[in-house]
């Protein structure tokens, strides 16, 4: 069994240690990790990733083969972005810690808007725990629905979120929220939406 670590968040980690590649997976199973600049420079129209193989020898040399083959059944990366791609390396850094100020506010804030609900109660918001990126994951008071709630949230106030079914979360109570959004309009999306998932709670309550 092979592990195969998509890293394209690894930059963006909210402990306060850097996380570890599974790059350094030199023993033990054969790993394949994954990343490229569409969330470490935040250039996704560039069209530049890499897959690392690393692993047991014998197992990596084998898989090498093999990706050779796929490599070579598809069109590679244009040469313009591989030229350039050095330099765009080099300029991830301002990138992401501009990125990462904003992330950091706007989950302060998300925060500060669920400080006083009442999750045990079966009728406040409350949020996952985030080891990284850029969403954090907002679950619904009981009884609520994340597709009714979402079409609501965007017909009536302009608020765009996402149900969690969109990321495979199995539960109906979870929405999607975006911590890259500009903080004015991030703090009034999320005092409507937890309004919003209060009144929603309620109304379904009564019926």
């Amino acid at each position: 069994m092979a592990i195969i670590a998509d890293e394209v968040f690894l930059d963006y980690a909210h402990g306060e240690t850097a996380a570890r590649s599974f790059v350094g997976n030199v023993g033990g199973a054969l790993t394949f990790t994954m990343s490229g600049i569409s969330k470490i420079c935040g250039l996704p129209q560039m069209k530049a990733s890499w897959l690392v193989t690393s692993g047991p020898d014998a197992l990596r040399r084998a898989a090498l083969e093999r990706l050779e083959v796929v490599a070579d059944t598809y069109l590679s990366m244009n040469a313009p972005v591989q030229h350039a791609l050095p330099v765009l390396l080099r300029l991830r850094d301002g990138f992401q810690k501009q990125l990462l100020e904003r992330v950091r506010t706007n989950l302060a804030e998300l925060d500060r808007q669920l400080e006083g609900q009442r999750p045990e109660s079966g009728e406040g918001c409350t949020r996952l725990d985030i080891e990284g990126g850029w969403y954090a994951v907002v679950v619904l008071p009981a009884n609520s629905s994340s597709d009714e709630l979402a079409m609501r949230l965007l017909n009536e106030y302009g608020v765009y979120v996402h149900p969690g079914h969109y990321y495979e979360f199995a539960s109906a109570r979870t929405l999607v929220v975006s911590l890259i959004t500009l903080s004015d309009a991030l703090a009034s999306g999320v005092d409507i939406l937890i309004a919003a998932a209060s009144k929603s709670s309620v109304i379904k309550k009564r019926d």
